[in-house]
């Protein structure tokens, strides 16, 4: 069974570097993906952090696909929310016509940062509309198919690509695999942030049952993970960060997932409602080539996806790199 492997880089701000610092490693790590054959390169969004430098992953695509040439290059992702999703596909196909057929748009719920950043984000904005109608909406614009009953029915989101970008919905749960489904989208399921393998495979279970794509479309599945690889699964095991998965649990039932407990509390401190806090080590894949490519092709034949979109926030610099040649060695090993 064959596997297509991406990158999602972060952008992660090393102890004693700059947010500049950071973004210069990630404009020559998508070089080296790019040359390594790796299929895709997303950039995250996050925001008011001092620890990951992506805040606006439309500019910095922008400057990605100007700095390779044939790698797709997308968002993991847009965080939908906080966005008029007319601008949104105004923003991405502006790129797909400066770079046709590179630019993926994967969209998202979760809102990448604090309440504080979301109510900055959002302020001004009166009766947001829920997450379904917005890539409804999206969607609509990027192809240029609103129904004539839509009271901007006419209105394009100019310039239009020859090859528009290819949208994604992210997500960590059955409904938002239910969601991907309905609307006949491909789906990436976030390991890295749900931390839990079987409810992967429930989600893609789902995902692929409840498929109703148009005009013959198959679905399209990718598991976004932590991998680490290094030489000997001895030194895999020291890279592994020493962090947490920390969800928080608002009252009204929202939940979020956050790196450390200090931005877990301060999160439910800005929400301004009860909360509860739950820690869990992360799921990461970590170890020799032979060690990490046989765990992902146990979770390919678990779930059925057809590509892994690998983050490896590891340090230094360096070690990160390598861990990205050696997987793509390993899997390099598995098609000869």
């Amino acid at each position: 069974m064959s596997v297509s492997l991406s990158i999602l880089d972060q952008s992660p701000i090393y102890p004693g570097e700059t947010g500049a610092d950071a973004l210069a490693k990630t404009v020559a790590l998508a070089q080296r993906a790019e040359a390594l054959g790796y299929r895709r390169y997303w950039v995250a969004e996050h925001h008011d952090s001092e620890h990951l430098a992506g805040s606006s992953p439309e500019v910095l695509i922008a400057y990605l696909l100007a700095k390779t040439n044939r790698i797709r290059v997308g968002s993991g992702g847009i965080m939908l929310q906080h966005y008029s999703p007319y601008k949104v596909a105004e923003n991405f196909n502006v790129l797909a016509s400066l770079a046709p057929g590179r630019v993926d748009l994967g969209v998202g719920r979760a809102p990448g940062g604090l309440p504080r950043s979301t109510q900055a984000l959002q302020r001004g904005v009166a009766n947001p509309e829920p997450l379904t109608d917005k890539i409804i909406g999206l969607r609509r614009y990027l192809t240029g198919e609103l129904e004539e009953s839509d009271p901007l029915a006419g209105l394009a989101a100019t310039p239009i690509p020859l090859a528009p970008p290819e949208l994604h919905v992210l997500g960590a749960s059955e409904d938002s695999a239910a969601l991907a489904a309905s609307l006949g989208l491909p789906y990436v399921f976030s390991l890295f942030i749900g931390g839990d393998e079987e409810a992967a495979v429930r989600a893609v279970r789902r995902y692929k049952d409840e498929f109703r794509g148009a005009d013959g479309a198959s679905p399209q599945t990718i598991l976004a993970l932590s991998a680490i690889v290094a030489d000997t699964d001895e030194e895999a095991r020291e890279l592994i960060p020493p962090q947490k998965l920390v969800k928080v649990y608002l009252a009204s039932g929202r939940k979020v997932t956050l790196g450390t407990l200090e931005q877990a509390e301060e999160y439910g401190r800005q929400s301004g409602e009860p909360y509860t806090i739950e820690e869990k080590s992360p799921l990461i894949a970590a170890g020799s080539k032979a060690t990490v490519r046989a765990k992902l092709l146990e979770l390919q034949e678990a779930t059925g996806v057809d590509e892994f979109i690998v983050t490896a926030n590891v340090a230094p610099y360096e070690k990160r790199v390598r861990s990205y040649e050696l997987l793509s060695e390993a899997f390099a090993e598995v098609t000869a």
